[in-house]
Protein backbone atom coordinates (compact mmCIF):
# COMPACT_ATOMS: atom_id res chain seq x y z
CA UNK A 1 0.00 0.00 0.00
CA UNK A 2 2.46 2.57 -0.91
CA UNK A 3 1.53 5.55 -3.73
CA UNK A 4 5.03 5.48 -5.30
CA UNK A 5 5.15 2.52 -6.88
CA UNK A 6 1.27 2.78 -7.83
CA UNK A 7 2.12 6.16 -9.65
CA UNK A 8 4.93 4.28 -10.99
CA UNK A 9 2.02 2.37 -12.73
CA UNK A 10 -0.28 4.15 -13.32
CA UNK A 11 2.48 6.34 -15.29
CA UNK A 12 3.30 3.15 -16.99
CA UNK A 13 -0.73 3.59 -18.16
CA UNK A 14 -0.31 7.25 -19.18
CA UNK A 15 -2.76 7.52 -16.30
CA UNK A 16 -0.51 10.50 -14.69
CA UNK A 17 0.77 13.35 -16.36
CA UNK A 18 3.90 15.49 -14.71
CA UNK A 19 3.92 19.04 -14.42
CA UNK A 20 6.82 21.56 -13.33
CA UNK A 21 6.68 25.11 -12.05
CA UNK A 22 3.05 25.05 -11.60
CA UNK A 23 1.56 28.30 -8.40
CA UNK A 24 -0.09 26.34 -5.36
CA UNK A 25 -2.06 29.88 -6.03
CA UNK A 26 -5.06 28.95 -7.57
CA UNK A 27 -2.79 27.10 -11.07
CA UNK A 28 -2.87 24.11 -9.64
CA UNK A 29 -6.31 23.80 -8.90
CA UNK A 30 -7.73 25.47 -12.08
CA UNK A 31 -5.16 22.40 -13.86
CA UNK A 32 -6.81 20.05 -11.90
CA UNK A 33 -10.58 21.31 -13.01
CA UNK A 34 -9.59 21.57 -16.56
CA UNK A 35 -8.02 18.01 -17.21
CA UNK A 36 -10.85 16.48 -14.94
CA UNK A 37 -13.36 18.33 -17.10
CA UNK A 38 -11.62 16.35 -20.17
CA UNK A 39 -10.95 12.74 -18.48
CA UNK A 40 -7.86 13.56 -18.21
CA UNK A 41 -5.07 12.11 -16.60
CA UNK A 42 -3.78 12.20 -12.90
CA UNK A 43 -1.68 15.62 -12.32
CA UNK A 44 1.71 15.28 -10.33
CA UNK A 45 3.22 18.18 -9.77
CA UNK A 46 6.44 18.92 -9.09
CA UNK A 47 8.90 22.16 -8.78
CA UNK A 48 5.74 23.66 -7.45
CA UNK A 49 6.47 27.80 -6.60
CA UNK A 50 7.68 28.85 -3.76
CA UNK A 51 8.54 25.05 -2.85
CA UNK A 52 11.86 23.16 -3.12
CA UNK A 53 11.86 20.04 -5.63
CA UNK A 54 10.47 17.04 -4.54
CA UNK A 55 7.66 18.52 -2.37
CA UNK A 56 4.99 17.22 -4.74
CA UNK A 57 1.16 17.27 -5.01
CA UNK A 58 -0.83 14.67 -6.94
CA UNK A 59 -4.16 15.35 -7.95
CA UNK A 60 -7.25 13.60 -9.23
CA UNK A 61 -5.37 10.50 -8.50
CA UNK A 62 -8.73 7.84 -8.63
CA UNK A 63 -11.19 10.61 -10.08
CA UNK A 64 -12.02 8.28 -12.64
CA UNK A 65 -14.02 4.77 -13.55
CA UNK A 66 -10.87 3.52 -15.49
CA UNK A 67 -7.74 4.79 -12.51
CA UNK A 68 -10.58 3.24 -10.16
CA UNK A 69 -10.83 0.14 -11.47
CA UNK A 70 -7.00 0.09 -11.97
CA UNK A 71 -7.10 0.79 -8.40
CA UNK A 72 -9.47 -1.73 -7.43
CA UNK A 73 -7.82 -4.94 -9.88
CA UNK A 74 -10.34 -4.59 -12.49
CA UNK A 75 -9.74 -4.73 -15.91
CA UNK A 76 -8.99 -0.74 -16.92
CA UNK A 77 -12.40 -0.64 -19.52
CA UNK A 78 -14.63 -2.72 -17.53
CA UNK A 79 -18.13 -1.18 -18.40
CA UNK A 80 -19.48 1.50 -15.58
CA UNK A 81 -22.50 -0.84 -14.27
CA UNK A 82 -20.12 -3.95 -14.08
CA UNK A 83 -17.68 -1.85 -11.86
CA UNK A 84 -20.59 -0.85 -9.73
CA UNK A 85 -21.87 -4.27 -9.17
CA UNK A 86 -17.97 -5.53 -8.50
CA UNK A 87 -17.84 -3.02 -6.15
CA UNK A 88 -21.07 -4.01 -4.52
CA UNK A 89 -19.98 -7.82 -4.61
CA UNK A 90 -17.07 -7.05 -2.41
CA UNK A 91 -19.36 -4.85 0.25
CA UNK A 92 -21.66 -8.05 0.15
CA UNK A 93 -19.03 -10.42 1.38
CA UNK A 94 -17.26 -7.87 3.24
CA UNK A 95 -15.39 -9.27 6.32
CA UNK A 96 -13.51 -6.54 7.93
CA UNK A 97 -9.88 -7.84 8.25
CA UNK A 98 -8.09 -5.93 11.54
CA UNK A 99 -5.18 -4.21 10.63
CA UNK A 100 -1.62 -5.04 11.27
CA UNK A 101 0.63 -2.87 14.33
CA UNK A 102 4.04 -2.65 13.11
CA UNK A 103 7.02 -0.76 14.86
CA UNK A 104 7.84 1.55 11.82
CA UNK A 105 7.12 2.75 8.21
CA UNK A 106 8.20 4.82 5.50
CA UNK A 107 6.06 7.37 7.15
CA UNK A 108 8.32 8.18 9.92
CA UNK A 109 11.64 8.76 8.03
CA UNK A 110 11.06 12.69 9.00
CA UNK A 111 9.24 14.31 12.10
CA UNK A 112 8.35 17.54 13.59
CA UNK A 113 7.34 18.09 17.47
CA UNK A 114 5.91 20.44 19.32
CA UNK A 115 7.46 24.06 18.50
CA UNK A 116 8.91 22.76 15.28
CA UNK A 117 5.70 21.69 13.83
CA UNK A 118 5.78 23.84 10.15
CA UNK A 119 2.54 22.66 8.33
CA UNK A 120 3.63 25.94 5.80
CA UNK A 121 6.12 23.38 4.53
CA UNK A 122 4.00 21.63 2.08
CA UNK A 123 2.75 23.20 -1.16
CA UNK A 124 -1.13 23.52 0.31
CA UNK A 125 -3.01 24.90 -2.49
CA UNK A 126 -5.44 27.20 -2.88
CA UNK A 127 -8.02 25.50 -4.97
CA UNK A 128 -10.74 27.60 -5.66
CA UNK A 129 -10.77 31.41 -6.69
CA UNK A 130 -13.44 31.96 -3.49
CA UNK A 131 -12.32 29.68 -0.89
CA UNK A 132 -10.63 31.18 2.75
CA UNK A 133 -7.18 29.89 2.07
CA UNK A 134 -5.70 27.12 1.72
CA UNK A 135 -6.90 23.82 1.99
CA UNK A 136 -4.35 20.52 2.86
CA UNK A 137 -7.16 17.96 3.61
CA UNK A 138 -9.23 16.97 0.51
CA UNK A 139 -8.00 13.59 0.01
CA UNK A 140 -7.75 12.94 3.94
CA UNK A 141 -8.30 10.44 6.29
CA UNK A 142 -9.58 11.64 9.63
CA UNK A 143 -8.86 9.19 12.31
CA UNK A 144 -10.40 9.26 15.71
CA UNK A 145 -11.57 6.81 18.70
CA UNK A 146 -14.73 6.54 19.40
CA UNK A 147 -14.37 7.15 23.38
CA UNK A 148 -17.08 4.63 24.81
CA UNK A 149 -16.84 1.78 22.53
CA UNK A 150 -13.17 2.35 21.66
CA UNK A 151 -13.45 1.31 17.65
CA UNK A 152 -11.53 3.53 15.06
CA UNK A 153 -13.24 5.77 12.75
CA UNK A 154 -11.94 7.25 9.95
CA UNK A 155 -13.38 9.71 7.29
CA UNK A 156 -12.84 12.53 4.77
CA UNK A 157 -13.42 15.89 5.53
CA UNK A 158 -12.54 19.25 4.42
CA UNK A 159 -9.67 20.81 6.13
CA UNK A 160 -8.39 24.24 5.64
CA UNK A 161 -4.67 25.65 7.00
CA UNK A 162 -4.62 28.52 9.13
CA UNK A 163 -1.13 28.65 10.23
CA UNK A 164 1.94 26.35 10.58
CA UNK A 165 0.15 24.30 13.74
CA UNK A 166 -3.71 25.27 13.52
CA UNK A 167 -5.79 23.50 11.23
CA UNK A 168 -9.72 23.82 10.85
CA UNK A 169 -11.70 20.51 11.04
CA UNK A 170 -15.20 20.92 9.13
CA UNK A 171 -17.84 18.04 10.30
CA UNK A 172 -20.93 18.43 8.63
CA UNK A 173 -23.85 17.27 10.95
CA UNK A 174 -24.42 13.55 11.33
CA UNK A 175 -21.61 12.03 10.48
CA UNK A 176 -19.35 9.94 12.29
CA UNK A 177 -16.18 12.03 12.51
CA UNK A 178 -18.56 14.86 14.08
CA UNK A 179 -20.36 12.06 16.90
CA UNK A 180 -16.90 11.24 18.34
CA UNK A 181 -15.65 14.53 18.59
CA UNK A 182 -18.56 15.86 20.28
CA UNK A 183 -18.30 13.01 23.01
CA UNK A 184 -15.39 14.05 23.96
CA UNK A 185 -16.32 17.48 24.25
CA UNK A 186 -19.34 16.80 26.12
CA UNK A 187 -16.61 15.07 28.56
CA UNK A 188 -14.87 18.76 28.76
CA UNK A 189 -12.03 16.94 26.55
CA UNK A 190 -10.03 18.17 23.66
CA UNK A 191 -10.57 15.13 21.09
CA UNK A 192 -7.25 13.09 19.83
CA UNK A 193 -6.81 13.36 16.15
CA UNK A 194 -4.41 11.99 13.41
CA UNK A 195 -5.11 13.04 9.62
CA UNK A 196 -3.62 11.71 7.15
CA UNK A 197 -2.55 14.08 3.81
CA UNK A 198 -1.69 11.52 0.99
CA UNK A 199 -0.35 8.06 0.62
CA UNK A 200 -1.83 5.31 -1.76
CA UNK A 201 -5.74 5.63 -2.68
CA UNK A 202 -6.93 2.08 -1.62
CA UNK A 203 -6.97 2.89 1.92
CA UNK A 204 -8.56 6.15 1.80
CA UNK A 205 -11.80 4.75 -0.34
CA UNK A 206 -13.54 3.09 2.57
CA UNK A 207 -13.26 6.70 4.21
CA UNK A 208 -15.83 8.64 1.67
CA UNK A 209 -18.54 6.02 1.82
CA UNK A 210 -20.99 5.62 4.19
CA UNK A 211 -20.70 2.33 6.91
CA UNK A 212 -22.56 1.59 10.02
CA UNK A 213 -21.72 3.08 13.04
CA UNK A 214 -18.97 1.01 14.54
CA UNK A 215 -17.39 -0.71 11.48
CA UNK A 216 -14.04 0.89 11.51
CA UNK A 217 -12.85 1.39 7.66
CA UNK A 218 -9.17 0.09 8.12
CA UNK A 219 -10.86 -3.38 8.61
CA UNK A 220 -12.34 -2.47 4.96
CA UNK A 221 -9.72 -1.44 3.85
CA UNK A 222 -8.09 -4.54 4.75
CA UNK A 223 -10.42 -6.44 3.02
CA UNK A 224 -10.57 -4.55 -0.39
CA UNK A 225 -6.80 -5.28 -0.56
CA UNK A 226 -6.63 -8.77 0.87
CA UNK A 227 -4.48 -8.21 3.49
CA UNK A 228 -4.28 -6.39 6.49
CA UNK A 229 -3.46 -3.05 6.62
CA UNK A 230 -0.05 -1.94 8.01
CA UNK A 231 -0.43 0.19 10.80
CA UNK A 232 1.74 2.18 13.33
CA UNK A 233 0.72 4.18 16.58
CA UNK A 234 1.06 7.91 16.88
CA UNK A 235 3.63 8.70 19.64
CA UNK A 236 1.15 11.61 21.04
CA UNK A 237 -2.49 10.29 20.29
CA UNK A 238 -1.81 6.54 20.21
CA UNK A 239 -4.02 6.55 17.20
CA UNK A 240 -2.85 4.30 14.33
CA UNK A 241 -2.38 5.46 10.87
CA UNK A 242 -0.87 3.48 7.69
CA UNK A 243 2.61 2.72 7.58
CA UNK A 244 3.02 3.84 3.71
CA UNK A 245 1.23 7.22 3.84
CA UNK A 246 3.03 10.46 3.06
CA UNK A 247 2.27 12.72 5.59
CA UNK A 248 0.23 12.75 8.72
CA UNK A 249 -0.14 15.08 11.48
CA UNK A 250 -1.34 14.48 15.10
CA UNK A 251 -3.06 17.28 17.67
CA UNK A 252 -6.13 17.47 19.26
CA UNK A 253 -9.42 19.59 18.62
CA UNK A 254 -10.01 21.46 21.92
CA UNK A 255 -13.36 22.56 22.39
CA UNK A 256 -15.19 25.09 20.53
CA UNK A 257 -15.59 27.76 23.37
CA UNK A 258 -12.44 27.08 23.97
CA UNK A 259 -10.60 27.51 20.60
CA UNK A 260 -12.94 28.22 17.60
CA UNK A 261 -11.41 29.89 14.03
CA UNK A 262 -13.10 31.36 10.71
CA UNK A 263 -13.14 28.56 8.09
CA UNK A 264 -14.26 28.94 4.68
CA UNK A 265 -15.96 29.90 2.65
CA UNK A 266 -15.13 26.85 0.31
CA UNK A 267 -16.01 25.24 -3.21
CA UNK A 268 -17.89 21.74 -2.83
CA UNK A 269 -18.57 18.83 -4.94
CA UNK A 270 -22.20 20.61 -5.30
CA UNK A 271 -20.94 23.29 -7.32
CA UNK A 272 -21.60 25.87 -5.23
CA UNK A 273 -19.91 27.31 -2.12
CA UNK A 274 -22.94 25.83 0.05
CA UNK A 275 -21.61 27.93 3.25
CA UNK A 276 -20.37 31.26 4.02
CA UNK A 277 -16.97 32.47 6.31
CA UNK A 278 -17.98 31.25 9.74
CA UNK A 279 -16.29 30.23 12.80
CA UNK A 280 -16.01 26.46 13.14
CA UNK A 281 -13.50 23.97 15.88
CA UNK A 282 -9.60 23.87 14.82
CA UNK A 283 -6.98 21.21 15.33
CA UNK A 284 -4.01 22.11 17.19
CA UNK A 285 -1.29 20.14 15.68
CA UNK A 286 1.59 18.52 17.87
CA UNK A 287 3.16 16.10 15.56
CA UNK A 288 4.21 15.98 11.84
CA UNK A 289 5.52 13.11 9.88
CA UNK A 290 6.18 12.98 6.03
CA UNK A 291 8.51 10.85 4.10
CA UNK A 292 11.34 12.22 2.09
CA UNK A 293 10.33 14.34 -0.79
CA UNK A 294 6.53 13.93 0.08
CA UNK A 295 3.67 13.55 -2.00
CA UNK A 296 0.41 15.70 -0.74
CA UNK A 297 -2.73 14.32 -2.25
CA UNK A 298 -5.67 16.68 -3.22
CA UNK A 299 -9.27 15.69 -4.40
CA UNK A 300 -10.77 18.82 -4.76
CA UNK A 301 -14.44 19.35 -5.14
CA UNK A 302 -15.70 20.86 -8.22
CA UNK A 303 -18.79 21.57 -10.05
CA UNK A 304 -19.93 18.55 -11.66
CA UNK A 305 -19.26 16.89 -13.81
CA UNK A 306 -16.14 17.62 -12.57
CA UNK A 307 -14.83 15.49 -9.71
CA UNK A 308 -12.00 15.03 -7.73
CA UNK A 309 -12.85 11.60 -7.01
CA UNK A 310 -14.96 8.46 -7.60
CA UNK A 311 -17.53 8.89 -5.20
CA UNK A 312 -20.04 8.42 -8.02
CA UNK A 313 -19.10 5.24 -8.46
CA UNK A 314 -17.99 4.20 -4.43
CA UNK A 315 -21.74 5.83 -3.43
CA UNK A 316 -23.02 3.85 -6.36
CA UNK A 317 -21.97 0.21 -5.33
CA UNK A 318 -23.18 1.48 -1.73
CA UNK A 319 -26.17 1.83 -2.75
CA UNK A 320 -27.07 -1.48 -4.25
CA UNK A 321 -25.55 -3.21 -1.99
CA UNK A 322 -27.88 -1.62 0.56
CA UNK A 323 -30.68 -2.57 -1.40
CA UNK A 324 -30.14 -6.26 -1.16
CA UNK A 325 -29.44 -5.98 2.22
CA UNK A 326 -33.05 -5.34 2.36
CA UNK A 327 -33.89 -8.09 0.53
CA UNK A 328 -35.30 -6.34 -2.74
CA UNK A 329 -35.44 -8.54 -5.78
CA UNK A 330 -34.41 -7.48 -9.18
CA UNK A 331 -32.10 -4.83 -8.77
CA UNK A 332 -29.88 -4.64 -12.11
CA UNK A 333 -27.73 -1.36 -12.01
CA UNK A 334 -27.43 1.52 -9.98
CA UNK A 335 -25.65 4.72 -10.75
CA UNK A 336 -25.05 8.17 -9.46
CA UNK A 337 -25.06 10.42 -11.74
CA UNK A 338 -21.53 12.15 -12.15
CA UNK A 339 -23.46 15.41 -13.54
CA UNK A 340 -25.33 15.05 -10.46
CA UNK A 341 -22.77 15.14 -8.04
CA UNK A 342 -22.67 11.86 -6.72
CA UNK A 343 -25.50 12.37 -4.33
CA UNK A 344 -28.36 14.61 -5.96
CA UNK A 345 -29.44 11.74 -8.41
CA UNK A 346 -29.12 7.88 -8.32
CA UNK A 347 -30.41 5.78 -10.91
CA UNK A 348 -32.21 2.11 -10.37
CA UNK A 349 -32.47 -0.24 -13.06
CA UNK A 350 -34.55 -3.39 -12.19
CA UNK A 351 -36.62 -6.31 -13.75
CA UNK A 352 -40.02 -5.72 -12.61
CA UNK A 353 -41.54 -8.42 -10.43
CA UNK A 354 -44.71 -6.98 -9.05
CA UNK A 355 -47.15 -4.53 -8.44
CA UNK A 356 -45.68 -1.47 -6.54
CA UNK A 357 -41.80 -2.60 -7.02
CA UNK A 358 -40.70 0.11 -8.26
CA UNK A 359 -41.68 3.00 -5.65
CA UNK A 360 -40.82 0.15 -3.41
CA UNK A 361 -37.46 0.46 -4.63
CA UNK A 362 -37.53 4.16 -4.93
CA UNK A 363 -38.91 4.35 -1.15
CA UNK A 364 -35.75 1.63 0.33
CA UNK A 365 -33.31 4.30 -1.75
CA UNK A 366 -33.46 6.80 0.99
CA UNK A 367 -33.70 4.92 3.93
CA UNK A 368 -30.22 3.28 4.35
CA UNK A 369 -26.82 5.28 5.39
CA UNK A 370 -25.44 5.69 1.99
CA UNK A 371 -28.98 7.30 0.48
CA UNK A 372 -30.64 8.75 3.29
CA UNK A 373 -27.78 11.67 3.02
CA UNK A 374 -28.10 14.93 0.89
CA UNK A 375 -29.54 13.57 -1.98
CA UNK A 376 -32.46 14.98 -4.29
CA UNK A 377 -33.97 12.52 -7.38
CA UNK A 378 -34.09 9.02 -7.38
CA UNK A 379 -34.65 8.02 -10.65
CA UNK A 380 -36.38 4.37 -10.94
CA UNK A 381 -35.98 2.64 -14.90
CA UNK A 382 -36.19 -0.84 -16.43
CA UNK A 383 -33.46 -3.10 -17.02
CA UNK A 384 -33.42 -2.30 -20.58
CA UNK A 385 -32.13 1.36 -19.88
CA UNK A 386 -28.49 1.59 -18.44
CA UNK A 387 -28.58 3.90 -15.63
CA UNK A 388 -24.87 4.96 -16.02
CA UNK A 389 -25.52 6.28 -19.82
CA UNK A 390 -27.35 9.86 -19.42
CA UNK A 391 -28.84 9.70 -22.65
CA UNK A 392 -30.82 6.69 -21.83
CA UNK A 393 -31.67 7.92 -18.44
CA UNK A 394 -32.93 11.21 -20.12
CA UNK A 395 -35.00 8.66 -23.02
CA UNK A 396 -36.71 6.59 -20.05
CA UNK A 397 -38.05 9.73 -18.26
CA UNK A 398 -39.30 11.71 -21.41
CA UNK A 399 -41.49 8.55 -22.31
CA UNK A 400 -42.23 6.18 -19.64
CA UNK A 401 -42.95 9.08 -16.16
CA UNK A 402 -45.90 10.69 -16.86
CA UNK A 403 -45.38 13.41 -14.02
CA UNK A 404 -48.89 13.40 -12.84
CA UNK A 405 -48.86 9.99 -11.46
CA UNK A 406 -45.29 8.98 -11.78
CA UNK A 407 -43.44 11.11 -9.19
CA UNK A 408 -43.95 11.10 -5.13
CA UNK A 409 -41.94 13.54 -3.02
CA UNK A 410 -41.15 12.77 0.69
CA UNK A 411 -39.97 15.68 2.63
CA UNK A 412 -38.11 16.50 6.08
CA UNK A 413 -35.21 14.27 4.34
CA UNK A 414 -31.60 14.20 5.77
CA UNK A 415 -29.63 17.27 4.21
CA UNK A 416 -26.55 19.10 5.49
CA UNK A 417 -25.63 22.74 5.84
CA UNK A 418 -23.92 22.83 2.12
CA UNK A 419 -27.06 22.16 0.60
CA UNK A 420 -27.78 25.58 -1.79
CA UNK A 421 -31.87 25.12 -1.45
CA UNK A 422 -31.67 25.51 1.95
CA UNK A 423 -33.26 29.04 2.85
CA UNK A 424 -30.93 31.61 4.92
CA UNK A 425 -33.95 30.78 7.36
CA UNK A 426 -33.47 27.41 7.89
CA UNK A 427 -29.79 27.63 8.10
CA UNK A 428 -30.05 30.02 10.89
CA UNK A 429 -31.99 27.69 13.01
CA UNK A 430 -30.18 24.45 12.18
CA UNK A 431 -32.81 22.98 10.18
CA UNK A 432 -31.00 20.88 7.60
CA UNK A 433 -33.32 18.78 5.89
CA UNK A 434 -34.86 19.03 2.45
CA UNK A 435 -36.85 17.04 0.08
CA UNK A 436 -36.82 14.27 -2.38
CA UNK A 437 -38.36 13.09 -5.42
CA UNK A 438 -39.00 9.49 -6.85
CA UNK A 439 -39.47 9.20 -10.12
CA UNK A 440 -40.72 6.31 -11.83
CA UNK A 441 -39.23 5.75 -15.72
CA UNK A 442 -40.80 2.77 -16.24
CA UNK A 443 -43.38 0.31 -17.87
CA UNK A 444 -46.45 0.37 -16.04
CA UNK A 445 -46.21 -2.64 -14.39
CA UNK A 446 -50.32 -3.63 -15.11
CA UNK A 447 -50.36 -2.48 -18.54
CA UNK A 448 -46.02 -2.94 -19.30
CA UNK A 449 -46.82 -5.94 -21.63
CA UNK A 450 -49.15 -3.63 -24.06
CA UNK A 451 -46.69 -0.59 -23.68
CA UNK A 452 -45.64 -0.05 -27.29
CA UNK A 453 -42.40 -1.61 -28.65
CA UNK A 454 -38.78 -0.06 -27.99
CA UNK A 455 -37.61 1.08 -31.95
CA UNK A 456 -33.95 -0.06 -31.85
CA UNK A 457 -32.48 -2.72 -33.70
CA UNK A 458 -32.23 -6.37 -31.91
CA UNK A 459 -28.94 -7.09 -30.38
CA UNK A 460 -28.88 -10.20 -32.60
CA UNK A 461 -29.12 -7.82 -35.94
CA UNK A 462 -26.73 -5.27 -34.41
CA UNK A 463 -24.08 -8.13 -33.81
CA UNK A 464 -24.73 -9.90 -36.82
CA UNK A 465 -24.42 -6.10 -38.75
CA UNK A 466 -21.25 -5.59 -36.91
CA UNK A 467 -19.51 -8.69 -37.84
CA UNK A 468 -19.94 -7.82 -41.63
CA UNK A 469 -19.15 -3.93 -41.05
CA UNK A 470 -16.79 -3.57 -38.26
CA UNK A 471 -14.49 -1.63 -40.23
CA UNK A 472 -17.01 1.28 -40.36
CA UNK A 473 -16.97 1.20 -36.25
CA UNK A 474 -14.26 2.08 -34.09
CA UNK A 475 -14.89 1.33 -31.02
CA UNK A 476 -18.19 -0.68 -31.30
CA UNK A 477 -21.30 0.64 -30.19
CA UNK A 478 -23.02 -1.00 -27.78
CA UNK A 479 -25.29 -3.58 -28.30
CA UNK A 480 -27.62 -4.12 -25.31
CA UNK A 481 -31.07 -3.08 -26.55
Amino acid sequence: MDLRPYLTRLESLNEVQRVEGADWDLEIGALSELSNERNGPALLFDKIKDYPPGYRVVSNLIATPRRLAITLGYPPDIPNVELVRGIKDKFNNLEPMPPTMVSGGPVLENAMRDDEVDLLKFPTPKWHEHDGGRYIGTADMVIMRDPKDNWVNAGTYRIQLHDKDTLALYISPGHHGRIIREMYWAQGKSCPVAMVFGGHPLPWMPCFVTFPWGTGEFGVAGALLGEPLQLVRGEYTGLPFPAHAEIVVEGEAPPPHIESRKEGPFGEGNGYYGSAERIEPVVKVKRVFFRNDPVLCGAPPMRPPASGTPTFVLRASNLWYELEKLGIPGIKGVWATRSGGSRFINVIAIEQKYAGHAMQVGMAAMCGAEGAYHGRFIIVVDDDVDPSNDEDVLWALATRCDPATSIQIVRQCWSTPLDPTIPPEKKARGEFTNSRAIMLAVRPFHWRNEFPRVNRASNELREKTLRKWKHLFNPSPPLKN
